[in-house]
């Protein structure tokens, strides 16, 4: 059966205009029944917790439901899973809960040159407090790829966590998380992912990759903004959290959450993963926005650079792309004219790949489950006609 694009698009009003979605990278668009289990909690179950008034008892059913939503995306039990305000958020505060009992002086932090800097400030932040080392793990400066050889050269007795990104957002760059996650493994450490990116274009399984701790942001899969993190319950349960004393500590993963939940986020985050599930976003959707990444590449001009995999072989279809005789800002502001909705920048939050490759003028580029085969023709010939 072929992935029928125009039906996933009606599902979202957003969809229904001129403007061609390509910055997809900072956040997806918002499926129409997304927006209404959010509008509806806010009016059915404007309660917390604890009483046995039927707002409270629907406020208790949506924290069940959005946990039981997180453990099927991610491939977990509904115990291991937190949410929290978003990934940066979580993993400062997972980090420094690990920190605790589980870091000290001369202790190592490894990360890599394609991190989104949230998944790279919580340890060098942390390696201030307590004299660690943070080891930066090499790419191949001409395709992005990640130097697994590096890696391993980088691991030692001292090593405690291998933090990555399993997909950079920068340039696309997939990592083959289930060999990191074992190579941390083999030298003892935990497997630390930042799943943000890849979370929007790859099935997540923590069980099979083998990964200790997870995050991601359900805004880049369709859903409303939180954070959102598995730590796998053999390893939360060594973990002494930071919270208030009267908060649940059962199952395992709740006793991250602090404060009162955004419950009408967590409603609407159940009906994201809902969404994914009835249009395969995981399946035929990924397949569909890797057909149209094929199509994307071949068709770029001469003149259009692409930073990283010039094919879709280890890459997401985000690209990463410099127009000889053209600043970025440029690029971006004639793309934008044409409603064309892309960014310009520097970095991207990936500050470790710029320091290798030098200051970026680029723009990003991501495809998605719901883009067409015309959007991706319209926008090379905006490309070609600069």
């Amino acid at each position: 059966m072929s992935y029928d694009v125009a039906a996933v698009r009606a599902r979202f009003t957003t969809l229904d205009g001129r403007a061609i979605f390509l910055d997809t990278p900072g956040g997806s668009q918002v499926p129409d029944a997304v927006r209404a289990a959010v509008s509806v909690a806010m009016r059915d179950s404007a309660a917390n917790l604890g009483g046995t008034f039927p707002t409270s008892v629907r406020v208790a059913e949506i924290v069940e439901r959005a946990h039981e939503a997180a453990g099927r995306f991610l491939g977990c039990s509904p115990g291991e899973v937190a949410f929290g305000a978003n990934m940066t958020s979580l993993n400062f505060a997972l980090s420094r809960t690990f920190a605790r009992d589980g870091l000290r002086a001369g202790d190592e932090i490894v990360v890599t040159r394609l991190d989104h800097d949230a998944s790279v400030s919580p340890w060098l932040a942390l390696a201030e407090d307590l004299d660690l080392t943070v080891r930066l793990v090499d790419i191949d400066p001409q395709t992005c790829r990640l130097d697994l050889d590096d890696l391993r050269a980088r691991l030692g007795a001292r090593t405690r966590v291998v933090a990555f990104s399993w997909a950079a957002n920068s340039v696309g760059t997939l990592i083959d998380a289930a060999a990191v996650c074992a190579l941390a493994r083999e030298a003892g450490a935990l497997s630390w992912i930042d799943a943000t990116h890849a979370a929007a274009h790859v099935p997540i399984d923590v069980g099979a990759i083998g990964a200790d701790v997870l995050t991601c942001s359900p805004y880049k899969f369709c859903g409303p903004h939180l954070g959102l993190a598995y730590v796998r319950a053999a390893v939360a349960e060594g973990w002494r959290p930071y919270k208030v004393r009267p908060a649940p500590s059962t199952p395992v993963g709740r006793r991250f959450e602090t404060g009162t939940q955004p419950y009408e986020a967590l409603a609407g985050f159940s009906a994201a993963v809902d969404y994914w599930q009835e249009v395969d976003a995981a399946g035929a959707g990924h397949a569909h926005a890797r057909a149209l990444g094929e199509r994307f590449l071949a068709g770029l001009p001469d003149r259009v650079r692409v930073i990283g995999a010039p094919t879709m072989d280890d890459r997401v279809p985000t690209f990463l792309l410099e127009v000889d005789g053209h600043a970025a800002d440029a690029v971006a502001a004639a793309l934008v004219a044409r409603d064309i909705y892309v960014t310009a920048g520097d970095s991207f939050y990936c500050l470790g790949l710029r320091d290798r490759l030098g200051p970026l003028n680029a723009i990003r580029i991501g495809l998605f489950h719901y883009t067409t085969e015309a959007e991706v023709d319209a926008t090379l010939a905006a490309l070609a006609a600069l």
